[in-house]
């Protein structure tokens, strides 16, 4: 625990010198009570009302525990850059006491709309956090609030605020740019970017290079079947070296074809073919692992924060609260996630709320 609260005393206190509750005291309760399903400042301050006694073995509360107008009004004002290099922070305190290091695999990055955080006539426009996430381990590396909607400078910002070193970043054909390519590369890493029409003359570039392939008869080609979930899905993958006509692109080495046929238990089918942009050449059967491991940052972080958080349905509204609220989300999935226990985090949640052993628990795993 003392190690999350030196977290965050790094982060700056936007309030007034005259604030009466101390700042890492309020976000260490906010995690807490969002480890123990609170879903608002509301649910923290009661939370904070209803333990301030063991509470305060913890961290200093002189004045008692802080009303739901107190979190309310820090989150407000609190920047979330600011909670997203604690939230880095913690994830690479996270990382040593689980012995892991720094990622060194798929690092996958992604964008995603806090639905039910929008201003009063603002529906259509959503607060958007960019997450960071390491596919292999399943954890947050850290996020970063994108500004305006601006979903690109958010990621380049983010990215380049981490350790990056051998790892293979993934993104959609939203970061398939040179300005991610550039970062990327100069993070030491590598990249493996969709590639769509939006790039028009690479797409068509690659298009041509894959049917040149086929016809010579000699690409190299790796096939898997799976099913599941009333479906039956063929993969295949193909990696050829870059064309010398292919347009400029920053550390572009070769490009890569993913094909996949989906037959439902209806009969219905479908065929997609995916392009790929990559910085180094892959064999076909690592380039399929890489695409399928991008896929992680939705199905086991953003699926999470909406079905064990709830997210999507929080009202947080006002002005840099979502976003706060969301970092504070990452860090308590990372913590259920950590912990060994082979429940999922949904009833671990549950035991933090009815086991006050297994609470501190979740602290204490993380040295």
């Amino acid at each position: 625990m003392q190690s999350l609260i030196t977290i965050f005393r790094q982060v700056r206190d936007p309030r007034d010198f005259n604030a009466r509750h101390d700042l890492s005291a309020m976000l260490f309760i906010a995690l807490a009570a969002t480890l123990c399903g609170a879903k608002s400042c509301v649910d923290i301050a009661d939370f904070a009302e209803a333990n301030q006694s063991e509470l305060s073995d913890i961290v200093d509360l002189p004045h008692g525990a802080p009303s739901h107008d107190c979190f309310s009004r820090l989150f407000r004002l609190l920047d979330p850059d600011q909670l997203a290099r604690a939230l880095a922070a913690f994830a690479g305190a996270l990382r040593d006491s689980l012995g892991l290091g720094s990622p060194q695999g798929v690092v996958a990055v992604d964008g995603k709309r806090l639905r039910g955080g929008y201003e009063r006539g603002r529906a259509f426009m959503p607060p958007l956090l960019v997450s960071v996430w390491d596919a292999e381990t399943r954890l947050s590396i850290t996020a970063r609030a994108a500004a305006g909607g601006n979903e690109v400078a958010a990621t380049l910002a983010a990215l380049k605020s981490v350790v990056l070193k051998g790892c293979i970043v993934t993104g959609d054909a939203l970061h398939c740019h040179p300005a991610m390519a550039t970062v990327v590369r100069e993070r030491e890493a590598d990249y493996a970017l969709k590639l769509k029409a939006n790039h028009a003359p690479l797409f068509a570039c690659a298009e041509a290079a894959f049917r040149a392939a086929d016809a010579s008869g000699k690409l190299a080609v790796f096939a898997c079947s799976d099913s599941g979930h009333d479906r039956r899905e063929h993969r295949s993958a193909s990696v050829i070296a870059v064309p010398k006509a292919a347009p400029a692109f920053p550390g572009l080495a070769a490009l890569g074809r993913i094909e996949s046929e989906r037959v439902c238990v209806d009969g219905k089918r479908s065929h997609e073919v995916h392009y790929v942009v990559l910085s180094r050449r892959l064999a076909p059967q690592r380039l399929l692992e890489v695409v399928r491991a991008h896929w992680s940052v939705e199905n086991h972080l953003h699926r999470q924060l909406d079905v064990v958080f709830f997210e999507d349905n929080a009202r947080t509204r006002k002005n840099y609260a979502p976003a706060n609220l969301s970092i504070i989300r990452r860090m308590a999935l990372d913590i259920l996630r950590a912990h060994p226990d082979p429940r999922s985090p949904a009833r671990k949640m549950k035991r933090a709320l009815w086991s006050r052993p297994f609470f501190y628990e979740l602290f204490t795993h993380m040295r």
